[in-house]
């Protein structure tokens, strides 16, 4: 059970370690294409698809006839990493060797739906990978083994995300065949450092100026390459939203939302913020010298704080 890119690399070491995948379950198909109009299946879809796998896209897993398809399929375990829907008990005990959820940080720091976002967003220098077993709490069954990765000053979101599923993918590998030995031990939680990785809020991604510039900066790398943190300005045909996709914090100061030099240093609440990377909607990103060749954003401009542009 899985859906996004993370989950590909679990699903495949798995087929490739030569296990019977009955069936993938996965989100059901979205609108996407060039102009939103096509239903784009997702990428663990396409993943079991390519091997022949039946795919079942149930749009929840609360009732009767769920749990009776999941039944059908006879699975010894079931595997989850990243799939969207709540497992509820009735399908945690279908199989009888457990459902194993593939988290990507170190529990129980950041439960829930958002942690290599919020890890980074947060300004950790450490995230990781760990095989739990499930229970009906949110990501609070006990962890079985746990892969540790460091979180670079400059490292985004996406980045992380890679490399967590593909050391991921290895650990789950590593899970199943301990399970088959009989070797697989679960060890329940610390019930201390318990923090919630709540879904990211699309006004979080809104740059607030005012915030010291190291929050920034953590902000715009937990958020790319998507959504993407932004800030608002008139660049000469109108207000437009400029995604922010990498920063680096600079030794300037200057008034929050100031633009303190020809190469696209803003001033905030506490220290400075330089933009190296932005996107412009509708345009491929690209670095900060090209696009200031193209707006009217110049030096000592104003850009409106979070606050400012609520009011």
């Amino acid at each position: 059970m899985g859906t996004p890119e993370f989950a590909v690399p679990t699903l495949a070491k798995i087929i490739g370690q030569g296990h019977l995948v009955t069936a993938v379950y996965t989100r059901a198909p979205r609108p996407g294409g060039r102009r939103g109009l096509e239903l784009v299946p997702s990428p663990v879809h396409m993943a079991a698809s390519r091997h022949g796998i039946e795919v079942i896209t149930p749009r929840t897993l609360r009732s009767e006839d769920a749990v009776a398809e999941l039944r059908d399929f006879k699975p010894d375990v079931v595997i989850v990493a990243a799939y969207g829907l709540i497992l509820p008990k009735a399908i945690l005990d279908v199989p009888p060797k457990g459902c194993f959820n593939l988290h990507a940080s170190l529990l129980p720091r950041w439960r829930g739906a958002a942690p290599i976002q919020r890890a980074i967003m947060a300004g950790d220098l450490e995230t990781g990978v760990m095989v739990m077993r499930m229970e009906e709490g949110l990501d609070t069954g006990p962890v079985a083994l746990t892969e540790r990765l460091a979180i670079g000053p400059d490292a985004n979101a996406g980045e992380i995300s890679g490399r967590l599923a593909l050391a991921g993918a290895a650990l789950m590998a590593r899970a199943l065949i301990m399970l088959e030995d009989g070797a697989l031990i679960f060890t329940p939680q610390a019930t201390e450092g318990i923090t919630y990785a709540h879904k990211i809020d699309k006004a979080e991604a809104r740059i607030d100026w005012t915030k010291p510039a190291a929050d920034l900066h953590n902000l715009v790398r937990g958020l790319a390459p998507a959504p993407g943190a932004f800030f608002e300005a008139e660049l000469g045909k109108g207000v437009e939203r400029v995604k922010v996709l990498r920063t680096e914090i600079s030794k300037d100061s200057g008034a929050p939302g100031r633009v303190l030099d020809a190469h696209l240093t803003i001033g905030c609440g506490q220290g400075a913020l330089r933009l190296l990377e932005v996107q412009r909607p509708g345009k491929a990103p690209m670095p900060a010298a090209d696009f200031l060749r193209g707006v009217r954003l110049g030096e000592g401009a104003l850009l409106a704080s979070k606050t400012d542009a609520a009011l």
